[in-house]
């Protein structure tokens, strides 16, 4: 536990841990000490001199080391001759600070009255106005007059992009280098900084294209004036007519608490509409960030594409319905396809949704399927983290291993969190076959071949209990020996064989050391999807033998996957099923080979759960009216399974998930009151104070509940083990010129379909067929930055453009997922030059 002291702050005395900053401390007794620059996330530079205090320290006796003591025993304080900066000035034992009296306020006027000299009178036209830290402390601190005349004002650029996502009003900026700070310092990404001296200081960016960086968005929530502004909001509403919705990102295993900003719409006809999404405080998932695919990726849901209207095919071609006909009809085949019946379900489905399906389908006897090439599911249900945990915990005396992931890409938050406890003294090990950015901050950085990621945590497991001076070695060293072990594990180049044996491989690591069971140690998944963890405890599970699985059913249901869309060969097993039913928010090629088309609700458009990577289980509500014509997943699955003879529930999110917690291990107890409890946090930050955290939304809905560790599943562990993913081939068969191992690896900005319909990130995505190799193959085929070529999979052919990084390792071709190639584990493939 770190020394307390206490001081006293404006006649109140308060005990904070040692070091604790004057602002912060104040801060914890309602003090409110106005700051531009400071920043509770990021260190102290003391640069707009807005946080002028007056401060009285204890005079100790140079003889005893004791505090000088006035006649009637109080400590005796010496003032300084000049005020100093409370963001600046760690707490002192015994201290005394003045944050009213007459010198401070004179200083806070001059700062606001110099701040004002360059700053334009926008502020009704500013997107900022409203929720602007300088027009409210300029209220309450300011001059009611300015002793400058207005032609003396510099006047800058305005509506400056920096890249595509963020605006730059130079003329607005007060230089306090909040963006700049957090682009150096938290997200490692100095893509802008500041540029000139004195008045002609300004920020620029240093990238192509402009700001390229996952965090930018994170500036305008810290931005205290409307120097930085989003596209998407830039001139789109004012905060005071925006009405919140606390939500959930559904695109990575995070579960980052966001809010959305809605107000109705005279160009949607009256209805409410997205404006914005924000960050929502949760300390122990997403801290106050979020990445920039959460933020600017809900665009799907208001999409023109969406499906509104069910459709049943009909002389072989699919034709406008009734919902009662379509239910009738897909009811009907499901009961007579009995036990086969096989429900294919991706991890973008809420724990309703995904428990009513898993109800349908052991009702007839059927097959629980996980549409994911990535395993081990099963291990971090028995093997995470256990309640309580939190990475900001993380520091020195604890240890993190990444294995097989590119974090920042697969899942950002993450990236940013782990990346900040190493810096914290948390030793961090990256197992990986190439760099990747979390390198920088790594303690100890292992490369291994594509194909042995099992075989390299296997070593690390043996070398913990041997001595040597190797990279190895030394890392396992410090893994067995760590306080705390989190280990994260992730699909980069692999399939679902390989990344279960690789989940298994870490399982048995934990257990070696003895770090499983007790908080901030265990197994994380870094899913491809928001709810993959939260399918594996419903009772669903990846099927190795998936297209021969699809083409042997009776009936296929659907929901939420595209199976067809990412794998030709599944496009021909489904073609192969007797019936096929499908549940989307998009007439996918899924669904045009369905029998059967049933539209559903956005996730924005209903309440509902997800179970994060870090087994947290957490609610998210309804931000707009849902689309006409649709119905939530888990409703449409209870009125099939109604007209099938099974009674579910179809009214109520709550009411299945209370069904949840009854039947499905780790889940009993919980229920909508539980997750949606919170409670103090620190930082305090919100809306009723934004100059100091920014216009972060607080979180009064729900911080959530992490699970408790449930029984393993031995014979589904050992299973993935029987055998790897590298083609058998591989000895002979890489002699040949052009013949790539292609791998699988996961971008950010993929050609998912819910982040193409967003415009605003379309300059950002992957190019379809994509695939990158190193400068020394490429000059060996003879191709270039940008040059179409084709990759020979399995006899079939595919245009491909051709991405050069010298980071990949020799005969080795990366290929994204979810950018059209059938690549969804290590396979051997010929790259040429087109034509």
């Amino acid at each position: 536990m770190p020394k307390l002291v206490t001081l006293t702050i404006d006649g109140q005395a308060v005990t904070v841990p040692e070091g604790t900053l004057i602002v912060d401390a104040a801060k914890r007794i309602g003090v409110d000490i106005p700051v531009f620059c400071y920043h509770p996330k990021m260190e102290p530079v003391g640069m707009c001199r807005m946080c002028l205090v007056e401060i009285g320290r204890p005079i100790l006796d140079r003889a005893t080391g004791q505090f000088l003591r006035e006649t009637d025993g109080s400590i005796r304080v010496q003032f300084g001759p000049k005020l100093d900066t409370a963001c600046t000035t760690p707490v002192t034992e015994a201290m005394v600070v003045r944050t009213t009296t007459e010198v401070v306020r004179d200083a806070r006027k001059d700062v606001v009255e110099f701040i004002l000299t360059s700053h334009p009178l926008d502020c009704p036209v500013c997107d900022k106005g409203g929720e602007c830290s300088l027009q409210d402390q300029t209220m309450r601190y300011g001059r009611p007059q300015s002793r400058f005349e207005f032609d003396e004002k510099l006047h800058l650029g305005k509506h400056i992009p920096l890249g595509e996502l963020i605006y730059l009003d130079r003329e607005r900026c007060i230089q306090c280098g909040r963006c700049v700070r957090f682009q150096s310092q938290l997200a490692d990404d100095p893509v802008i900084g500041f540029y000139e001296r004195g008045r002609r200081l300004e920020i620029r960016t240093y990238t192509e294209p402009g700001f390229k960086s996952y965090f930018s968005g994170n500036t305008t929530d810290i931005c205290p004036v409307g120097a930085l502004t989003t596209a998407d909001f830039r001139f789109g509403a004012r905060p005071w007519e925006l009405r919140p919705a606390a939500s959930l990102c559904n695109h990575c295993p995070v579960g980052c608490n966001i809010t959305f900003d809605v107000r109705r719409e005279a160009g949607s006809a009256g209805q409410r509409v997205i404006k914005r999404a924000m960050p929502r405080q949760n300390e122990a998932v997403n801290e106050i960030w979020m990445c920039d695919k959460g933020r600017f990726a809900y665009h799907f849901s208001e999409s023109d594409q969406r499906l509104t209207q069910p459709l049943i095919r009909q002389d072989g071609r699919l034709v406008p319905t009734t919902w009662e006909a379509a239910l009738e009809l897909a009811a009907s085949r499901i009961k007579a396809a009995g036990a086969g019946l096989l429900t294919l379900v991706g991890g973008r489905l809420s724990n309703e949704d995904l428990f009513n399906l898993k109800q349908l389908t052991a009702s007839q006897g059927g097959k629980a399927t996980l549409y994911s090439a990535m395993g081990g599911g099963d291990l971090t249900a028995s093997m995470g983290l256990s309640a309580d945990s939190n990475l900001a915990d993380l520091k020195k005396n604890s240890a993190i291993l990444v294995a097989a992931c590119d974090l920042e890409e697969e899942a950002p938050i993450w990236w940013l969190r782990v990346s900040q406890a190493a810096r914290h003294g948390a030793t961090l090990v990256v197992v990986n076959p190439r760099p990747t950015k979390l390198d920088r901050v790594a303690s100890y950085t292992i490369r291994y071949a594509y194909g042995a990621e099992a075989d390299t945590v296997h070593a690390l497991v043996g070398a913990a209990t041997q001595e040597g001076n190797s990279q190895l070695s030394l890392a396992a060293k410090a893994l067995a020996e760590a306080e705390n072990l989190v280990v994260f594990f992730g699909s980069e180049g692999l399939g679902l064989t390989g990344s279960q044996s690789l989940a298994q491989a870490c399982a048995e690591l934990l257990v070696q050391t003895h770090h499983v069971g007790r908080p901030n140690n265990g197994l994380v998944g870094v899913w491809p999807a928001a709810n993959v963890q939260g399918a594996w405890d419903m009772g669903f599970s990846p099927d190795p033998s998936l297209g021969s699985s699809l083409a042997r059913s009776g009936v296929a249901l659907i929901a939420a996957a595209d199976p067809a869309g990412d794998d030709p060969a599944l496009a021909e097993a489904l073609d192969e099923a007797g019936f096929v039913v499908v549940q989307e928010l998009f007439l996918s090629e899924t669904a045009k080979r369905a029998d059967v088309v049933l539209p559903v609700q956005a996730y924005t458009e209903r309440e509902g759960t997800f179970t994060s990577g870090e087994r947290r289980v957490q609610r998210y509500f309804p931000a707009i009216p849902p689309r006409e014509g649709t119905r939530a997943d888990f409703t449409v699955t209870a009125q099939l399974a109604h007209l099938a003879g099974l009674t579910l529930n179809d009214s109520s999110a709550a009411a299945v998930f209370a069904q949840i917690a009854a039947l499905v291990p780790g889940y009993h107890g919980l229920s909508y009151q539980v997750i949606s409890q919170a409670a103090p946090q620190w930082p305090q930050v919100g809306r009723h104070d934004m100059y100091y955290g920014g216009t972060i939304y607080d979180n009064m809905q729900g911080l959530g509940c992490q699970l408790p560790l449930v029984a393993p599943d031995h014979a589904q562990a050992e299973e993935g083990m029987r055998s790897g993913e590298i083609p058998p081939d591989s000895g002979t068969r890489a002699q040949e010129k052009d013949l790539l191992l292609a791998v699988p690896v996961t971008r950010l900005y993929d050609r998912g379909q819910t982040l193409l319909p967003s415009d605003l990130l379309h300059q950002r995505l992957a190019q379809a067929g994509l695939i990158v190799v190193n400068p020394a193959i490429a000059a060996s085929l003879k191709l270039n930055l940008g040059q179409a070529a084709t990759l020979s999979v399995d006899n079939q052919v595919w245009p491909v453009v051709i991405d050069i990084n010298p980071g990949v390792p020799d005969g080795i071709a990366l290929v994204p997922r979810s950018v059209g190639l059938p690549v969804t584990h290590p396979v051997y493939a010929h790259l040429a030059p087109a034509g």
